[in-house]
């Protein structure tokens, strides 16, 4: 199924209308799962269960033979066969988690934003796909509460996903969606200058998973530039300890670690297809240049 197109009139997002007064959101709890174009699957499946060390069952990945690798017991990565013609973005769908899968669809409806239909993904668990404002592809999905089992691997680098970074033009527009009407949160923002603002970060309400706005990104940026900018993040306690066991995991080129704008140690990765792999600290070992962080840090 296709995402459905955003659709929102700025007027009835507000709306003080009986039956919007009547829906409350659904708490939101974090990212699912991160969905990545890929050319090569073999390859790819190479670098994500023997140089991340992401195992491809458990959780709530089906079996190994399917394209999907649990960081833990509630989230995971998929990979996904890129189709044609090529897209600009290799970061294919942002999943989210929500205790209430149907009400959330309700809520969105009521306020004028055009969604897909209740579906089951190879689980069981209900889930609907949209669009941003900028056309960026995110899901919605309902796990049980009780989880599932995930063993990890003994060479494992990471068992958390942090965040997930897309290229955006209207920042406007879309806090008007994530923070105006989803209850995201600012987490911390900053830039190459004290004066500018290059990363824009946001909590979803209800945990301590983010998403990045990357701003200031050419219209004409090539593959490259695009996979550095449309990336995801993995949590570690040590970037050192991460680097030494990305090497021993046969990977002999990375960047860092080292520690950035935002105060953190980290490192960066790379998949066959260019698609950044930021391997970052929990929490910051100095000061963050720009702003102070805002919300609480993720806990490992």
């Amino acid at each position: 199924m296709k995402p459905a197109a955003f659709l929102l009139v700025a007027g009835c997002l507000f709306s003080a209308s009986q039956a919007q007064d009547k829906l409350t959101r659904p708490r939101i709890t974090g990212i699912d799962h991160v969905r990545l174009y890929v050319s090569n699957v073999d390859k790819s499946r190479a670098f994500y269960s023997n140089v991340l060390g992401l195992p491809s069952s458990g959780g709530w990945c089906a079996s190994p033979a399917s394209l999907c690798f649990s960081v833990n017991s509630y989230q995971h990565i998929e990979l996904e066969p890129v189709p044609s013609p090529t897209p600009q973005s290799w970061l294919a769908e942002i999943g989210f988690a929500t205790e209430d899968v149907v009400q959330l669809r309700r809520y969105l409806v009521a306020h004028g934003v055009a969604v897909g239909a209740v579906s089951s993904d190879a689980s069981g668990a209900p889930y609907f796909e949209l669009r941003d404002p900028e056309g960026i592809p995110i899901a919605f999905v309902q796990r049980p509460a009780s989880g599932t089992d995930s063993k990890l691997s003994p060479s494992q680098l990471s068992n958390r996903l942090l965040h997930a970074g897309f290229v955006i033009k209207d920042n406007d527009a879309e806090n008007l969606f994530y923070v105006g009407l989803l209850g995201f949160r600012l987490y911390w923002y900053g830039g190459f200058k004290d004066d500018g603002v290059d990363w824009y970060e946001i909590q979803v309400p209800d945990g301590d998973d983010w998403i990045e706005y990357m701003l200031n990104i050419p219209t004409d940026a090539d593959h490259k530039e695009l996979g550095v900018q449309n990336h995801f993040s993995l949590g570690v306690k040590d970037a050192q300890v991460a680097a030494a066991q990305l090497r021993k995991n046969g990977l002999k080129s990375f960047d860092g670690p080292e520690i950035g704008r935002d105060g953190k140690n980290s490192l960066d990765a790379y998949d066959p297809d260019g698609t950044r792999v930021e391997v970052m600290e929990f929490t910051p070992s100095q000061t963050p240049c720009c702003h102070a962080y805002t919300a609480p840090h993720p806990k490992p």
